[in-house]
């Protein structure tokens, strides 16, 4: 295995670019217009549902932009595949002063991203309402909202990742008492938190699937065939 070290790390980040895709829409009305206060010049990049409350919410802004615009890779049906785009995560993860990574940048067209705010289906209020309906828990395993935040986590040395509304006013204050951008220790902090919250929803889903049998997560699928 071939050990990459990083290079330059910088402890404070201008917040230019970032990636909003949320279920949970609370707390949207808040965030959006303390980033453009704080930030005038960035650019939110967005999906389905959030695109449309924030483009609500911000009107004559004209830094919000459909992730589908900006990949170039239009959703799938029933928004099934958004946000797994290599261009989006050369962004989040990709290292600002590495030259190679800024030749792939150039390469693809890719900009780097210097937050993600995410949160995920929520599967465990989807299979308490319907314990009995596998497909109601299937359609909520979130898949993109978790990679996200792995890769926003993971290149906590650049990258801030909100896995919460409630971490939204704090996001503000951080912006604000720094001009801007974001601090290196504030970035470590969520990024504990973003892997918390994706340990427990994949304790849930791994907790729901040991509590059925095989032969119960099969059946109905194929009556419908």
């Amino acid at each position: 295995m071939v050990t990459h070290t990083i290079g330059r790390v910088d402890n404070l980040v201008a917040l230019q670019r970032i990636l909003i895709s949320v279920s949970d829409k609370t707390g949207l009305e808040k965030l959006a217009p303390s980033l453009v206060q704080n930030c005038p010049d960035i650019e939110i990049l967005s999906t389905g549902g959030t695109f449309r409350a924030l483009q609500e919410l911000l009107p004559g802004f004209d830094g919000l932009r459909d992730v589908a615009s900006y990949t170039g890779s239009p959703e799938t049906d029933g928004g099934l595949v958004k946000t797994l785009d290599y261009k989006l995560y050369l962004g989040i993860l990709g290292e600002a002063h590495n030259p190679h990574h800024q030749q792939d940048r150039e390469r693809s067209g890719a900009g780097l991203i210097d937050a993600v705010v995410v949160n995920l289906y929520p599967f465990k209020q989807a299979v308490a309402e319907a314990p009995e309906n596998v497909e109601q828990g299937r359609g909520n395993i979130d898949i993109g909202g978790v990679t996200l935040l792995r890769a926003a986590a993971k290149n906590y040395l650049r990258v801030a990742v909100l896995s919460s509304p409630g971490q939204y006013e704090g996001l503000a204050d951080e912006l604000a008492s720094h001009r801007g951008v974001t601090s290196l220790s504030y970035r470590a902090g969520l990024a504990q938190q973003a892997f918390t919250v994706t340990a427990a929803y994949d304790a849930a889903i791994s907790d729901w699937f040991v509590g059925k049998a095989a032969t119960e997560l099969a059946e109905g699928y194929l009556s419908n065939g």
